[in-house]
C-alpha cells in the first residue's frame, strides 16, 4: 500500500518533471522527493523515472502508473475536501424533524434565528411521527430531531434540555378523572395508560382513542393547547416530573451545522446564558 506522501511525490514529479519543482510545490527538500521515488521504485520493481543530468521523463510503466492513479486520486481527494465541508461547514442543507405542533413552532423560530446566522445554509423541515425521530436519523434521513427526553439509544447524543413542561392526563371527556383538577402517578397505575403502537401510531390517532373511552395517555401541557378536543379532558398529573424537550443526533453526526443550529436553539430559549 502506498503512503499518501508516496503517492503524491510520485505524481508532482511526473507532472513536473524536475526534482527542484517538486520539492518547491510539495515543500520539502530536493532531498527527500529524490529518496521517496528511489524507495517507491523498490517497492514496484522497475523504474518509473528516466534521470539524466539534463532532464527526467517517465518511463513506460511510469506513464502507465500515472494514468491509472491519477483519477483515482483526484477522486479521493475530492470526497476528503467533500467529506471536510460536510464537517466544518456552514453551507448546504440541514434536515430536522419535529414531534407534534408545538414542537413545530418551536423549530420553526429556531430555524429563523439560525438563518439569520448562517445563510448560506439552508433548513428543511419534516415532521415526524411518534416513532419515527429515531429510526430517520439513524438511516440518515435527518440532522437533527426536536423530541421528548430521556433517549437511552447507542450512538444518539442528547443536546442540553431545552424546554420543561408540566405532564398531563388525557382522559375521555366522560371519565371521573375528567372532573377533577389533578390526578396523581398513583391514580394513573389503576387506569388503562395507551401506548404507541400498531393501532396508533400519532398523537392524534392516540387522543382519537383516548376520546372514544380506550384508555388513557399521558401528555405534555402543550397538548391542551394545540390538541383541543370536545371529547377529550387533559388534567393535571401533580406528582409525575416534567417532560423535557431537547435535540437529538447521531453521535457520528455532529457536524459544524448541527453544532451551529444546537447553539441557535439554546440562545433562543436561553437568552443572555452561557
Amino acid at each position: 500500500m502506498l503512503e499518501r506522501h508516496e503517492v503524491e511525490a510520485f505524481l508532482t514529479l511526473a507532472e513536473e518533471l524536475h526534482f527542484g519543482r517538486t520539492a518547491e510545490r510539495l515543500h520539502v527538500s530536493t532531498a527527500r522527493i529524490s529518496q521517496t521515488i528511489a524507495k517507491l521504485e523498490r517497492r514496484v520493481g522497475v523504474p518509473l523515472f528516466d534521470r539524466t543530468s539534463r532532464r527526467v521523463e517517465l518511463t513506460a510503466v511510469g506513464r502507465r502508473l500515472y494514468e491509472d492513479v491519477r483519477p483515482a486520486w483526484d477522486q479521493i481527494s475530492a470526497a476528503v475536501e467533500q467529506a471536510i465541508s460536510t464537517g466544518r461547514g456552514l453551507s448546504g442543507t440541514l434536515r430536522a424533524a419535529f414531534v407534534g405542533a408545538a414542537a413545530g413552532q418551536l423549530l420553526a423560530g429556531v430555524t429563523e434565528l439560525f438563518r439569520k446566522r448562517h445563510s448560506d445554509c439552508d433548513v428543511l423541515l419534516r415532521e415526524a411521527q411518534i416513532a419515527d425521530a429515531i429510526p430517520w436519523l439513524r438511516a440518515g434521513e435527518i440532522d437533527v430531531a426536536l423530541d421528548t427526553f430521556p433517549v437511552e439509544e447507542p450512538g444518539i447524543v442528547m443536546g442540553p434540555v431545552l424546554v420543561s413542561e408540566a405532564r398531563m392526563l388525557a382522559v375521555p371527556s366522560g371519565h371521573p378523572f375528567a372532573r377533577r383538577e389533578s390526578v396523581s402517578v398513583e391514580d394513573l397505575a389503576r387506569t388503562k395508560p395507551l401506548r404507541p403502537g400498531p393501532s396508533a401510531s400519532t398523537l392524534n390517532e392516540m387522543l382519537t382513542l383516548v376520546g372514544a373511552g380506550h384508555g388513557v395517555f399521558p401528555v405534555g401541557a402543550q397538548t391542551r393547547r394545540y390538541y383541543a378536543r370536545p371529547d377529550v379532558t387533559y388534567v393535571v398529573l401533580d406528582d409525575a416530573p416534567p417532560l423535557r424537550w431537547g435535540l437529538l443526533w447521531r453521535a457520528d453526526g455532529a457536524t459544524a451545522r448541527v453544532r451551529a443550529f444546537a447553539q441557535a436553539a439554546h440562545d433562543l430559549l436561553h437568552p443572555g446564558t452561557a
